[in-house]
C-alpha cells in the first residue's frame, strides 16, 4: 500500500518502508493529486483534511502526530469510514517545560512573588494538569477551570470561568479548538473575557490561535490593561500579526510542544495505531534512542539562592525560552521555517541534577528531573 507522510515528522522515516510505498511531503503541500492511490497518511496541523482534500481518494486511515484534531473534518471522515487517529498528551511534558520557563522569565522580569501570585488554568487535560503541577512546585497558587471535567467529576477542585478571571494574576489557556456546543472555544478570549480579567494580569496561550480575538487582546495590551502576554499560537499562521508579536514579552513559532520527546511520542502513538489498523508488526514500535542534551548534568551543589532561584536555574538550563522568542521577533517572516527546522529540545527527565538540598531534590523530581 501507499502511505503519505509529512516530511517534518521526525523519527518515523524508514519505519514503514518494509510494508509500504512511502512518500514524504511538506505538510502544507499535501493535495488531492499527491494522495492518488494512497491508503493512509500521517500528518501534522498544517494539513487540512476535509472533503476537498480526501474526496474520491483511497484514504482509509489518517494519523495526526498532534494532540489536536481541529484540522480534520472528523464528522465527514466518520461518514466515509475513514479511521482518524491522534496523539493526545504526546507533548504535554514539552508544554509544561515551556510554561515553566515562561513563568521563571516573567517572575524575574516583573519581580513577581510566586507565593502571592495566582495562576488560573483553563482546560485541565493532559497538558493543563502538568502545567498546574509545575506552577504548584514553583510556589504559585493554582485555580482550575474545566467545565467538561466538572460535569463528569463534580465541582470539587474546579471553579467558574468568571471567578478564575477575577482572581488570577496569570491566566493560561490549554483548551482544544471547538466551534459549537456549550464548551465552544472559538473566540473564547474576546472583549467580555479580557474585561473580566484582573487589571494588569498576564495572559498565556499555548492552545490554538483561533481561541483568541487578537485585535481585542492587542488593544488591551497597548492600553496596559493586560500587563503582558506569552503567545505560542496565532491566528493566520504563518502570516502572524507582527504588531501583536512585538507587543508581547514572549512570542514563539508554535513550538511549545516541540521537544524531541514530544515528537517521538507523537510518532510512536500514530505508528502503533496505524499498525493496529492495517495489522502490521509494529504494534509495540519504539523510536530510536533520542539524542542526549549537550549538558545533561545540572550541578547545583553549594548553590546558595532561594528555593525558587535554584528551581529556576535548573529549568532555564533545559530551556531558555527567550532565545526562541528573540528569533521570531527578529524574523517573523521566517515563522514556518523556524517551526519546521526547530531543533527539538529535551524535556526535564533527560537531565540529572546534583544537589544536597533534599527539599529541592523532591521538587525537581516532581517536575521529572532525575
Amino acid at each position: 500500500m501507499k502511505i503519505i507522510i509529512d516530511k517534518n515528522i521526525p523519527y518515523v522515516h524508514g519505519v514503514l518502508e518494509p510494508w509500504a510505498d512511502v512518500e514524504y511531503v511538506e505538510g502544507s503541500k499535501i493535495n488531492h493529486d499527491i494522495l492518488g492511490s494512497a491508503e493512509a497518511m500521517i500528518i501534522r496541523t498544517r494539513t487540512k483534511c476535509n472533503k476537498t482534500l480526501l474526496g474520491n481518494t483511497g484514504i482509509r486511515f489518517i494519523g495526526t502526530a498532534t494532540i489536536g484534531t481541529d484540522h480534520i473534518d472528523l464528522e465527514w471522515c466518520r461518514e466515509q469510514g475513514i479511521k482518524c487517529a491522534s496523539a493526545p498528551g504526546c507533548n504535554s511534558g514539552s508544554v509544561m517545560q515551556y510554561l515553566a520557563s515562561s513563568l521563571v522569565y516573567l517572575t524575574a522580569k516583573y519581580n513577581i512573588n510566586p507565593s502571592g501570585t495566582t495562576i488560573g488554568i483553563i482546560g485541565v487535560g493532559n497538558v493543563g494538569s502538568k502545567v498546574a503541577r509545575v506552577a504548584e512546585v514553583l510556589g504559585f497558587k493554582v485555580l482550575l477551570n474545566d467545565p467538561p471535567r466538572e460535569r463528569l467529576e463534580g465541582k470539587e477542585g474546579f471553579i467558574s470561568l468568571d471567578r478564575l478571571l477575577y482572581e488570577s494574576d496569570i491566566v493560561s489557556l490549554h483548551v482544544p479548538l471547538t466551534f459549537e456546543g456549550p464548551d465552544k472555544t472559538y473566540q473564547l478570549v474576546d472583549e467580555n473575557f479580557l474585561s473580566k480579567m484582573k487589571n494588569k494580569a498576564i495572559f498565556v496561550n499555548t492552545s490554538r490561535g483561533q481561541v483568541v480575538n487578537e485585535k481585542t487582546l492587542l488593544e488591551k495590551l497597548k492600553k496596559s490593561i493586560i500587563k503582558t502576554a506569552v503567545l505560542d499560537v496565532w491566528r493566520n499562521e504563518p502570516d502572524i500579526n507582527t504588531e501583536l508579536l512585538n507587543t508581547v514579552d514572549i512570542g514563539t513559532a508554535h513550538i511549545a510542544g516541540y521537544s524531541a520527546d514530544g515528537k517521538a511520542n507523537g510518532g510512536k502513538m500514530i505508528i502503533r495505531q496505524l499498525a493496529e489498523y492495517f495489522d502490521l508488526p509494529l504494534k509495540e514500535w519504539e523510536p530510536e534512542t533520542l539524542p542526549e542534551p549537550d549538558y545533561p548534568v545540572i550541578d547545583l551543589m553549594g548553590y546558595d539562592g532561594s528555593d525558587f532561584d535554584i528551581l529556576s536555574k535548573a529549568i532555564l538550563h533545559t530551556y531558555p525560552i527567550e532565545e526562541d522568542s528573540d528569533k521570531l521577533k527578529k524574523s517573523p517572516e521566517q515563522f514556518e521555517k523556524l517551526r519546521n527546522e526547530y531543533q527539538p529540545r529535551r524535556e526535564f527527565h533527560a537531565y540529572k541534577v546534583k544537589t544536597n538540598n533534599e527539599l529541592i531534590l523532591n521538587k525537581l523530581r516532581a517536575l521529572g528531573f532525575r
